[in-house]
C-alpha cells in the first residue's frame, strides 16, 4: 500500500485508540465483575435483536423484498420477542446461552472422538482429538453443573480477550497515527 491509499485510513488512527480503550474498560469489567459484564452482554445482544425485529418488521410493508412476507413478519416478530425477554431478563438469556454453549462442547467432544477413531490409520497422534473431546465433553458437563460458575468463566475469557484485543487496537492505532 502507498501512502496515498494509506493516508485516508491514518487519518482516523484516533478510532482505533477509542475502540481500544472501550474495549480495555469493558475487559476490565469482564474480568472484575464477571456476572455483571455477561447480563450487560446478554442485554445489548437483546437490544440488538429487538431493533433487527423493528426493522424487519417495517420492510414487511415495503414493496421490494426478496423474501416472502411470512418468513419476514416470522422472522420480526421472533427477533422482537427474543429481544423483549432478554432485555427484560439477560440473566435467563445467558444462562440458556451459555446450556447452549455446553451442549455444543459435549457433541463436539464426541465427534472429536469418533473422529479420532475412526481416522486414526491415517492420522498421527490422534490421542490429542481424543483428550481435547474428552475435556470439551467434561467442560460441557461442568458449564451445565454449574450453570453460574460457567457464566463468570467464559465472561472472564471474553474479558480477557477484550483486554489483549483493545491493546492491539491502541497500538495499531498509534502506528497509524505515525504514518
Amino acid at each position: 500500500m502507498n501512502s496515498q491509499e494509506i493516508l485516508p485510513i491514518s487519518r482516523s488512527w484516533w478510532l482505533l485508540v477509542v475502540y481500544g480503550i472501550a474495549a480495555i474498560l469493558f475487559g476490565i469489567v469482564a474480568l472484575t465483575s464477571p456476572l455483571r459484564a455477561a447480563m450487560a452482554i446478554a442485554w445489548v445482544i437483546g437490544i440488538l435483536a429487538l431493533g433487527e425485529g423493528l426493522v424487519s418488521l417495517a420492510a414487511v410493508f415495503f414493496k421490494n423484498i426478496s423474501i416472502s412476507k411470512g418468513w419476514l413478519l416470522f422472522y420480526a416478530v421472533a427477533s422482537i420477542l427474543f429481544g423483549l425477554i432478554t432485555i427484560i431478563n439477560p440473566a435467563v438469556t445467558a444462562s440458556v446461552l451459555l446450556i447452549f454453549f455446553a451442549v455444543w462442547l459435549i457433541i463436539a467432544g464426541i465427534y472429536r472422538i469418533v473422529f479420532a477413531i475412526q481416522a486414526r490409520k491415517r492420522i498421527q497422534s490422534e490421542w490429542m482429538l481424543i483428550i481435547s473431546g474428552v475435556l470439551a465433553i467434561v467442560l460441557g458437563g461442568m458449564m451445565i453443573a454449574q450453570p453460574i460458575t460457567g457464566i463468570i468463566v467464559t465472561t472472564i475469557w471474553i474479558g480477557a480477550m477484550a483486554v489483549v484485543y483493545g491493546i492491539f487496537q491502541i497500538i495499531a492505532g498509534l502506528y497509524l497515527r505515525k504514518i
